[in-house]
């Protein structure tokens, strides 16, 4: 069997008979069937002799219905493609009625494509999309291997929230109606499955340092979990995560690591998935079109990921950010929906503003106020990058991309026992739960640092597309977990 691929481009098949199977697209004239595998967004055109194929089997040919044809490639007759197949045997091998099969060669919207989730893969919107995504997986691991870092595996059933946020799924088997209470009339997760209260994972992060304090460097690439009920655009319930861990390295190295990913990432994708960037370059103009002027992107989707590639982020401050909104004409004319101020967390319409009209480039901010942050990142002292006289920061680094905002978020970690131990004091994070988190801290601490990246925002800026739901095969969220 040869992939619809390898007919259209192996110059040496050309010729030869060779046989292909897949679904069929379009069958016009009744006699020319535009056949899709999977392995390309390109079809191969196969011709056929009626006088070959009689009438009944002919009218077989609905869109999506499966076919195997073979026959030679030849030279094509017509303009779009190097070479056609003149097919000398064709057999249907199911069957798909064109008055039940709900997606027929017409543009439909995303929001009716979600509705038939387990069926957009055959259109060509969606097989580019996640041809794209499987690039930005393999190239994942591609570079963290290159890098020397391990592949770890953290749980997903876990006792411990990384992130301090609250908003996650509980993993029981007591009986939800009537659950054991203890003597205070709270529920007895004593008598629960792992005998203590246990979620979904919203992070592999605590795990992942207390092997790369071992190990030196790790990474996890899977999915994690956040209950948060979001309707967004940006937000999913279940989502993928990649989060390196290294140890001996700070937070200029987490920087240059997460900037490396990004760019090896985007050079992968233009090199493999061209055909599947065209297409969708195609589809992101079109909609730019529709938009007025003043809010349409000044490049193309192939264009703006080559200038991310070409060119280094810019890195700045806290500091230096709220300076330049508060002096954006944005925030003079109060066409900002949130405030700005030096204290509150950035806004996707202030991240959007530094990277699309202020910087025009992906943008790396550090030095955040310790209070919006997390509890383990490292708490800036004078002499420190990101450290400020307005207040307390740590070591965080967020990099944010045109288009999405925020794409990773990371920091050098706290590597300072007692350090660690008084900003879980004033968190209120229970030193108790994370005792093993506290003796990597007492044993051997190295300076160590790391970052996570979503998955699905990264392949939300390399397809061009609006939606966090529309690149990730079945999206789970509030109110909905079909299919």
């Amino acid at each position: 069997m040869t992939t619809i691929k390898e007919a259209l481009d192996n110059e040496s098949l050309t010729g030869s008979t060779v046989t292909v199977a897949g679904w069929v697209r379009t069958f016009r004239n009744d006699r020319f069937i535009a056949l899709n595998d999977g392995s390309t967004i390109r079809n191969l055109q196969c011709v056929i002799d009626q006088e070959q194929v009689d009438a009944a089997t002919r009218a077989r040919f609905n869109t999506s219905a499966s076919v195997r044809c073979t026959g030679e490639l030849i030279a094509s007759q017509g303009s779009g493609q190097r070479v056609e197949m003149k097919v000398t045997a064709v057999e249907v091998l199911g069957d798909s009625p064109a008055d039940k099969y709900p997606i027929q060669p017409k543009k439909h919207s995303l929001e009716f494509l979600r509705e038939h989730a387990h069926l957009r893969f055959r259109t060509n919107t969606y097989s580019a999309i996640f041809r794209i995504r499987h690039q930005v997986s393999f190239g994942i691991h591609e570079y963290f291997d290159r890098h020397g870092y391990n592949y770890f595996h953290a749980p997903i059933i876990t006792a411990s929230d990384a992130e301090g946020a609250g908003e996650m799924f509980r993993v029981s088997t007591l009986d939800a109606k009537q659950p054991p209470l203890n003597e205070a009339g709270d529920v007895d997760f004593n008598e629960d499955f792992f005998g203590t209260e246990s979620h979904l994972t919203v992070s592999g992060q605590l795990q992942a340092e207390t092997a790369a304090l071992a190990l030196g460097k790790v990474y996890t690439f899977g999915p994690t979990f956040r209950a948060e009920n979001s309707n967004t655009t940006r937000h999913l319930a279940e989502f993928w995560m990649v989060e390196p861990e290294a140890a001996f390295m700070d937070l200029h190295g987490d920087m240059d690591l997460a900037e490396g990913l990004c760019k090896h990432l985007i050079a992968r994708v233009l090199k493999n998935s061209m055909d599947d960037l065209q297409f969708l370059d195609a589809r992101v103009k079109e909609e730019e079109a529709q938009k007025p002027q003043a809010q349409r992107s000044e490049m193309g989707l192939i264009e703006r990921l080559q200038f991310v590639l070409e060119n280094p982020f810019e890195r700045i401050t806290y500091d230096e950010a709220i300076t330049i909104l508060l002096r954006s004409k944005p925030y003079q004319k109060k066409q900002f929906q949130f405030p700005v101020e030096w204290g509150v967390d950035l806004q996707s319409e202030h991240e959007r503003y530094l990277v699309e009209k202020h910087f025009k480039k992906p943008v790396i901010v550090t030095g955040y106020p310790a209070q919006i942050k997390a509890f383990y990142m490292r708490t800036n002292a004078p002499g420190d990058f990101g450290y400020s006289d307005k207040g307390k920061t740590v070591a965080a680094m967020d990099v944010l991309f045109p288009g999405i905002g925020e794409i990773i978020g990371g920091s050098q970690r706290e590597e300072r026992l007692d350090v660690l131990e008084a900003r879980m004091d004033e968190m209120g994070v229970p030193k108790e739960e994370l005792w093993w988190y506290l003796d990597t801290r007492k044993f051997g601490t190295v300076p160590h640092a790391g970052f996570g990246l979503g998955l699905e925002r990264f392949v939300l800026f390399v397809t061009g597309m609006g939606n966090i739901r529309d690149v990730i095969p079945f999206p789970r969220t509030p109110g909905s977990a079909e299919f």
